[in-house]
């Protein structure tokens, strides 16, 4: 698994971002350092799966630049750690999400207690990584979440609430299966597997519908578009993930 992280930090050829890179160089991190400049991360193009903001106080002119981080990890589901005095790290917790920080470390900083942590997230990271990846797509917040929960202990699990947002993570991501719903506004679950079934990148992954919809017309409808499997929302808990099960067993080699 890659370990990449990006350090940022105000002065870049500071003591402690030295002492910082050098420890994570010394456990095989590949580190690149970078100012909180928004034409100076350019570096976001290698992928860091971990981003450590060294605060100061740069952060109120530089918060344009803390937002495009933030929406980075959000696009591509990655996390950030903080490191700074209270102030800085409360600073800091205004403009990313609690979701997206993974730590925090207030200062002075313990290096090796920063190295420690991150050591045991890469291992957690690779549990997760080793995990079947599946993408539930469905407009309710309320049934993502409730998905995520049946799955997430077998299943890394990730979520879109629309077309859109899904069309966005597949073009970093491809998982191994997307559960779909049916109706969803603007874009529906059909015309979706429509769009993904015309690209080359997504044509291949296979789709299980999970709806609401179990007439006959709704089902013979998207026969065409030859659906792995069509499971209704109705169904208990147990035999969805049950039908998972025996769809990730009956293709384990077949590539899927």
């Amino acid at each position: 698994m890659s370990k990449r992280v990006l350090l940022i930090g105000e002065n870049i050829s500071s003591f402690i971002l030295n002492a910082i890179q050098e420890s994570l160089t010394a456990e095989s991190y590949e580190v690149d350092v970078a100012p909180p400049k928004v034409n100076e991360l350019g570096c976001l193009d290698k992928k860091p799966d971990v981003i450590v903001i060294y605060a100061g106080e740069y952060i109120d002119s530089c918060a344009n630049a803390i937002v495009y981080l933030k929406d980075y990890c959000v696009e591509q589901e990655k996390k950030m750690c903080l490191i700074g005095y209270t102030d800085e790290i409360e600073a800091l917790k205004k403009i990313i999400p609690g979701n997206i920080i993974w730590n925090a470390f207030e200062r002075p900083l313990n290096v090796k207690e920063l190295v420690g942590a991150l050591n045991e997230k890469t291992r957690q990271d690779e549990l997760i990584n080793s995990k079947k990846h599946i993408l539930v797509v469905d407009d309710s917040g309320t049934m993502l979440r409730t998905i995520k929960a049946w799955l997430s202990v077998k299943y890394k699990v990730s979520m879109a609430s629309s077309a859109a947002m899904a069309i966005s993570f597949l073009a970093n991501n491809k998982p191994d299966l997307i559960l779909l719903d049916y109706e969803m506004p603007v874009c529906s679950g059909p015309q979706f597997m429509e769009m993904i079934r015309a690209e080359v990148s997504t044509r291949d992954i296979p789709v299980i519908f999970l709806t609401a919809k179990g007439d006959k017309e709704s089902v013979k409808s998207v026969l065409s578009l030859k659906p792995a499997g069509y499971l209704l929302k109705t169904m208990d808990s147990e035999q969805i993930v049950e039908n998972i099960d025996q769809f990730f067993e009956k293709n384990k080699y077949t590539g899927h």
